[in-house]
């Protein structure tokens, strides 16, 4: 019986705006080992990988000193390719993900297809600006680069919500639930999930 193979990557990403080096292991145990300079990223961070399941290990840093923009839209993207390198020819996983998650007054609808192109739905207003001092637009812009590198569809839909620190975490545990479930291996496919013989 062969061994499984580790599904594990690592991205190092350096451009003269952001400075990025990340370890993943989709099949870990939510371990995360995080160097950010935005608080509240890191907090999203820190609890995608536990939702997930994921271990993340990931030191970045970026021209904060302008804004949070450059260093939230490229860890987006240095995820999404770190995924879509780690799941390699897709063969065996489940490919779709669905999940409804409550935070307190908020409902938050995710769904993720690793179906090889990207295509991105982003339908939640926060009601206030910022959160801290991260701009909450700033969600939008993440998981917009994720989608883009890791090649997934992604849906995101606020059903309902007053609280923008909520409406943010509820989004990136939702997100964190859904895509746990798309790169689940299916113990009863083994290979690639898709017609075309490819995704």
């Amino acid at each position: 019986m062969d061994e499984k193979k580790a599904r594990t990557a690592e991205i190092s990403r350096d451009t003269k705006e952001t400075q990025i080096q990340m370890s993943l292991n989709l099949d870990g145990f939510g371990h995360s080992n995080l160097e950010l300079k935005v608080g509240f990223l890191e907090h999203m961070l820190t609890l995608l990988a536990k939702h997930s399941g994921m271990d993340l290990d990931l030191k970045a840093e970026g021209d904060i000193h302008v804004d949070f923009h450059h260093l939230t839209e490229d860890t987006g993207i240095v995820l999404g390719e770190a995924i879509r390198k780690a799941l390699g020819n897709k063969a065996g996983i489940r490919r779709y993900g669905f999940f409804l998650l409550p935070m307190d007054e908020t409902l938050v609808e995710i769904a993720v297809d690793f179906g090889g192109r990207p295509y991105f739905v982003f339908n939640a207003d926060f009601p206030t600006p910022k959160v801290g001092d991260f701009d909450t637009e700033l969600v939008r812009d993440f998981w917009h680069g994720f989608s883009c590198a890791a090649l997934c569809n992604l849906h995101i839909n606020l059903k309902y919500g007053k609280n923008s620190h909520h409406i943010a975490e509820a989004i990136f545990k939702c997100a964190a639930r859904a895509i746990r479930m798309a790169i689940e291996m299916d113990p009863r496919i083994h290979d690639i999930p898709s017609t075309k013989g490819v995704i």
